[in-house]
């Protein structure tokens, strides 16, 4: 029980040497990960109809279909 404390305590003085963002900096961060989470969301969006077209065609084409 005596080493747990110790590692809270621990825990709690680097937790108190931490530089934490201000509120206008975490908004700023958040926005740019969700404008990019949705950028890279369309990219694979657009991939994966792109093979899903090229597969149809190809199927198509080829007669590939049972």
């Amino acid at each position: 029980m005596k080493d747990v404390i110790q590692f809270l305590n621990e825990v709690r003085l680097e937790l108190s040497k931490v530089v934490w963002p201000k509120v206008d900096e975490w908004i700023g961060s958040t926005v740019i990960v969700l404008i990019l989470v949705m950028v890279f969301a369309l990219y694979l969006k657009a991939v994966d109809t792109g093979f899903s077209e090229l597969i149809k065609y190809v199927i198509k084409t080829y007669g590939l279909s049972s």
